[in-house]
């Protein structure tokens, strides 16, 4: 749980500097926890899974759309944490900054986490677009540790 990945990436001061939240972990006052798919229109588009956890947003890029259906699994390469306001998000990154693009809420919702491991997620999404049961296997494909599969139970 730790923004600085984060911070390294952004230019949060001069000319060119990225209008994407402050990183500040912070701690949700309800007791349901923010889920959201963001849209990225970045070099390569692709969506972020967002789910909030100990106080910041878990993030996974995901390079085709989302799964909505059971068979389908994406690729999902977990990315640094985001802090909790990112959930508001949407924009354009300016040029210049890491990940600029237009950034459109694709999805977003709340959701119950129902098993957590270091190999390991399944929550349960309330979501507009993505409903159900979902798991999230750490897989290490092609030898990257950040490699995960994203799949409908």
């Amino acid at each position: 749980m730790s923004l600085t990945a984060y911070k390294k990436k952004r230019k949060f001061v001069g000319k060119t500097k990225t209008t994407e939240p402050k990183a500040v972990i912070k701690k949700s006052l309800s007791k349901k926890l923010i889920y959201l798919v963001h849209e990225h229109h970045a070099s390569h588009l692709h969506w972020d899974l967002r789910l909030e956890m100990n106080g910041v947003l878990k993030s996974w890029a995901i390079p085709k759309t989302p799964p909505t259906a059971k068979g389908t699994k994406r690729l999902a390469i977990q990315v640094e944490d985001h802090p909790l306001a990112y959930a508001k998000f949407h924009g354009v990154i300016p040029e210049g900054n890491y990940g600029a693009g237009k950034v459109i809420i694709w999805d977003k919702g709340k959701y119950q986490l129902m098993e957590k491991s270091p190999t390991k997620i399944v929550v349960d999404i309330y979501g507009k677009k993505l409903k159900g049961k979902y798991a999230l296997i750490k897989t290490n494909y092609g030898g990257k540790k950040n490699s995960w599969l994203f799949f409908k139970l």
